[in-house]
């Protein structure tokens, strides 16, 4: 009986870990994204691409995406996910004079999200503490 109880207990403490994991692939993406490194690049690229990853930022909120990188303006526009699997996700950024640029990123834990740019490279980010 008292087995059950505590198996009975620690089940009822998983249920909301295990909802959060039924999140929206939209809702994975909401918040702000702070540029933290490189991975895979050329040893001679490499400090000054984790230099400016470390500069660059995605912010979502709702339908709207800000991306500030480095030297430029903010550039703020809609997205739109269109295609999805568990982890990955291909997005459509869409400019406000009508240009779109399309994306792959790769939500690697809660906090961790995965921008592929190609070539096996990649720009690592973390969530931005609210």
């Amino acid at each position: 009986m008292r087995f059950r109880l505590a198996a009975l207990i620690a089940t009822l403490l998983a249920l909301p870990a295990v909802a959060g994991c039924d999140s929206s692939p939209k809702e994975r993406l909401q918040g702000t994204w702070i540029g933290e490194r490189v991975d895979n690049f050329q040893p001679q690229q490499a400090a000054r691409a984790d230099g400016w990853a470390r500069g660059m930022s995605f912010e979502f909120k709702g339908s709207r995406v800000t991306v500030s990188v480095p030297a430029e303006s903010p550039r703020v526009g809609t997205y739109k996910i269109t295609e999805a699997t568990k982890d990955q996700l291909l997005v459509s950024f869409l400019r406000p004079h009508g240009a779109r640029d399309e994306v792959t990123l790769r939500l690697e834990g809660e906090d961790k999200l995965r921008w592929m740019v190609g070539d096996g490279r990649s720009v690592v980010m973390r969530r931005a503490a609210d």
